[in-house]
């Protein structure tokens, strides 16, 4: 990330519109620490945070009739969330990535912009009704989208999503990310990101959610890896289950949410 200036707020400038392949899968700690030793020769750690650790801490969007998590726990072949999201220690005038993810026939597409955290709580505040225009940003157009986003569905905060991440990236293919994300927890209550990464786990914490990130196909030495490893590759959206931990009396139950058992506690679907 590189340093600009924006109105007079210095903003990180990050890569904002992007699309990519996302394989997920559910493994033990023991696996994690395994697959870090035997992609050495191909992955480094991500630049960023100490030896690609990080922590992240994101504020998710919804409205009254849950309409997003059922568009995404349904699979829809078009399906979006609303995130704000902060890396590692920050305060309010430290600076938050507000972005839309968007999943389409498995491609994943996010479109982002940067602002001051204490700017984006003003928006959340205010809206739109007097104009977008005084919002300090790195890219007004994904503002108007994200503006766009919010009205249509009625969103509103929804809770708090954070967990310890360990990332890597290709040492001859920097399109290739791997990201471990351990410590999985939420809350809905103070919902203030800039609090911190705590909350209730929704992943027992003896698991690691790992994703590995591709513009096109998984190579083979680390598909290779992965199967050596029995790696189970499974759908998990840290949104759903947060949700079904957090909102289980507000939500229809049954088999459909595909119940699953990790380390003796019973959650939701975890996409």
């Amino acid at each position: 990330m590189n340093v600009a200036e924006k109105k007079g707020v210095t903003c990180l400038v990050a890569i904002e519109i992007f699309s990519r392949r996302e394989q997920k899968y559910l493994i033990t700690r023991e696996q994690y620490e395994q697959i870090v030793k035997e992609i050495a020769l191909y992955m480094r750690p991500d630049k960023y945070g100490r030896d690609g650790k990080y922590t992240v801490t994101s504020l998710y969007f919804d409205n009254q009739d849950h309409q997003i998590y059922f568009e995404t726990k349904n699979k829809l072949k078009y399906r979006q969330k609303l995130r704000l999201r902060v890396y590692d220690k920050t305060n309010r005038e430290g600076i938050a990535f507000f972005e839309v993810k968007q999943k389409h026939k498995n491609v994943v597409n996010k479109r982002r912009m940067t602002m001051p955290l204490s700017e984006a709580y003003r928006y959340l505040e205010e809206g739109s009704e007097q104009g977008l225009s005084s919002y300090q940003t790195s890219n007004p157009q994904v503002l108007r989208e994200i503006d766009h986003f919010i009205r249509f569905y009625q969103l509103e905060p929804e809770m708090v999503v954070s967990y310890d991440r360990h990332a890597f990236h290709g040492v001859n293919d920097p399109e290739l990310r791997i990201t471990f994300d351990l410590e999985l927890r939420c809350r809905n209550e103070e919902l203030s990101i800039e609090a911190g990464p705590y909350g209730e786990h929704f992943i027992d914490p003896s698991y690691v959610v790992l994703e590995v990130k591709v513009n096109d196909s998984v190579p083979l030495w680390l598909a290779r890896i992965l199967q050596n490893l029995d790696c189970e590759q499974k759908s998990a959206s840290k949104f759903c289950t947060s949700k079904e931990l957090l909102r289980k009396h507000e939500l229809p139950q049954g088999e459909w949410m595909e119940n699953t058992a990790i380390g003796g506690m019973e959650y939701g679907t975890i996409e």
